[in-house]
């Protein structure tokens, strides 16, 4: 060993990413290079991070977050980067922003609206539209540093309008010409720097006005015709939701199958346990394992908790948005707008109310009072069956509604309902517990810079650690570690990171395991035209460095944005 090393870690736990058991050393990093792990012996460093009675970790890899227009504006992740995570693949469901002709650019700000909960305001002041194509948007992302590594995949949505124009939107089938198009331009964003290419099949996504997603009913032909361009290419892999309906569940997976074999690409998929459909998701992750059996490489990505959505007068949606009497008020300030609702006359009226005939809320039917929770502080994100408000309601002698709406109120207004979508059918973590025990699966689905206003997931990391990990038990802590690194990077290609190992990149994480945890949601007004999102923060981060470089000291960034695209994979 000699002094070329730029920052040691010293004493830490090192949990190296791969699943091997723990053990005491140093990590010693020469620029944006792992140098050395273990005995490093004498060597010094201009720069030493005291690890002692901490675990240091590789940084984490999200393979599933949707930053395409927060990174056109914003040098800072978060809340993604306050989560450990120190690189995030991007342009998952299909939906993106480029390639874009000028005259489509509205399309995919209402589509990327409606399906990404991101204000239109804040797109149209954020986004510089300084491209066309996708090559020219990664050379926009070039341009700004940031405290993340961005890898990003080509969209389908943005493709198909491209091509098609009108008709994508109109859901015409695409024909050889639209085909051999699309194969050609994902070969040139392949060879750009694209990462893959993700599809959506399902219709939660949709426009504010309802127009469900242009990539929705799109053929087996034109699927293979886009994978075939990756495999010209030599590289990517295909992200895709569905509703696994068409022609059936068994068929729509064969669909995939099949575009997978012809074009020996890999591909990913999100696994939900639905509450109409509960046990589907188990036939889904024994195709996914046959398919593994059988060589090819269709993993499910799913989320370690419910992923659920946050209701409250400050986020962009509760249970009383859609009435009219609401939406009069809904423009005032918190403390006007919780002063109108404490009046009676006002409170009868919304309560009278109909919250669904004129909602745009494109989830509205999908909730119920029977799934509605105080999310609470510290927040409950494991509420029990006699805790939701339906219950209470039946408890107390009232209305589920009046129950609502109360709880909105509570904290002048900044409470949240918190009412899990999915993989919450028996009110316990068993779906999740039973997906993170199948090992090909892959942990995600935080969505990371998308739903601003009502679903705050991108902690998953945090959570897989604090709760699975450390206070439930369930899984190893270098089990739980592997499934944020060396698997997650592996799924997307990125074999220069994920692991503790010299040569490797020098993304780092150094945690107490013991505090490692959350604080409360809370509502910020940052984005661009005044844009209001969820955030919330981590704890129990002693550092985290990424290229070298420290971004984050116990929670707060340093200031050094060593981040930048990157371009294919590894």
């Amino acid at each position: 060993m000699t002094s070329e090393a730029t920052l040691i870690i010293r004493g830490g736990t090192i949990v190296d990413g791969t699943g091997a058991a723990a053990y005491e050393g140093d990590v010693a990093l020469a620029g944006d290079r792992i140098l050395a792990v273990g005995d490093i012996g004498s060597t010094k460093a201009a720069e030493e991070i005291d690890a002692k009675g901490k675990i240091v970790t590789p940084g984490f890899v999200d393979i599933h977050t949707h930053y395409d227009g927060q990174a056109v504006w914003d040098r800072h992740m978060a809340p993604s980067a306050w989560h450990g995570v120190t690189t995030a693949v991007m342009g998952n469901c299909g939906v993106g922003f480029a390639p874009c002709k000028p005259a489509d650019r509205e399309k995919l700000v209402e589509l990327m609206e409606g399906v990404e909960d991101i204000p239109g305001p804040v797109m149209h002041e954020g986004l510089n539209w300084q491209w066309e194509s996708f090559g020219e948007y990664l050379d926009t992302l070039d341009r700004l540093p940031r405290d993340i590594d961005l890898c990003t995949l080509l969209p389908h949505a943005a493709l198909r309008v491209y091509v098609m124009g009108e008709r994508a939107i109109q859901h015409e089938q695409a024909n050889q010409g639209d085909i051999a198009k699309m194969r050609e331009l994902t070969r040139d964003a392949i060879q750009a720097g694209a990462f893959g290419f993700s599809t959506s099949r399902t219709i939660s996504h949709k426009t504010l006005a309802g127009d469900l997603t242009p990539t929705l009913r799109a053929h087996e032909d034109e699927l293979t015709g886009i994978a075939m361009g990756m495999k010209e290419a030599g590289s990517g892999f295909l992200e895709i939701v569905s509703d696994w309906n068409e022609p059936s569940p068994e068929g729509e997976f064969a669909v995939l199958r099949r575009v997978v074999e012809k074009s020996g690409r890999t591909a990913v998929f999100s696994l939900t346990q639905r509450h109409d459909r509960p046990d589907f998701w188990r036939d889904l992750m024994r195709m996914s394992n046959e398919a593994k059996a059988d060589g090819l490489s269709i993993r499910p990505v799913a989320a370690p908790r419910p992923i659920g959505i946050l209701l409250g007068l400050e986020g962009s949606q509760n249970p009383f948005s859609g009435t009219k009497t609401y939406r009069s008020i809904a423009h005032l300030p918190l403390d006007k707008r919780v002063a109108a609702m404490r009046d009676p006359e006002v409170r009868a009226k919304i309560l009278a109310d109909d919250p669904i005939k004129e909602s745009t809320f494109p989830l509205i039917h999908r909730i119920s009072f029977s799934k509605m929770f105080r999310l609470g502080s510290p927040a409950n994100y494991e509420p029990q069956r006699d805790q939701s408000i339906a219950a209470i309601a039946e408890r107390e002698g009232r209305t589920a509604q009046e129950v609502a709406y109360d709880m909105l109120l509570e904290r002048d207004g900044k409470a949240f309902i918190y009412t899990p979508l999915v993989n919450f059918v028996n009110y316990d973590m068993s779906a999740p517990e039973a997906m993170m025990a199948d090992p090909n699966v892959i942990m995600g689905l935080g969505d990371g810079g998308a739903h601003v206003g009502f679903i705050l997931d991108a902690g998953f990391p945090t959570w897989l650690m604090s709760y699975w990990g450390r206070d439930r038990s369930r899984f190893p802590m270098e089990d739980v570690i592997r499934r944020l690194t060396s698997d997650t990077a592996g799924a997307a290609g990125l074999s220069d990171r994920g692991v503790l190992k010299a040569g490797k990149k020098a993304d780092v994480n150094v945690i107490d395991w013991d505090s490692v945890g959350f604080s409360d949601p809370y509502v910020t007004f940052d984005l661009p035209a005044g844009g209001k999102r969820l955030l919330q923060k981590s704890k129990g981060y002693a550092a985290t460095i990424a290229a070298g470089e420290v971004t984050y000291r116990d929670g707060s960034p340093t200031g050094a944005l060593p981040g930048r695209v990157v371009r294919g994979q590894r």
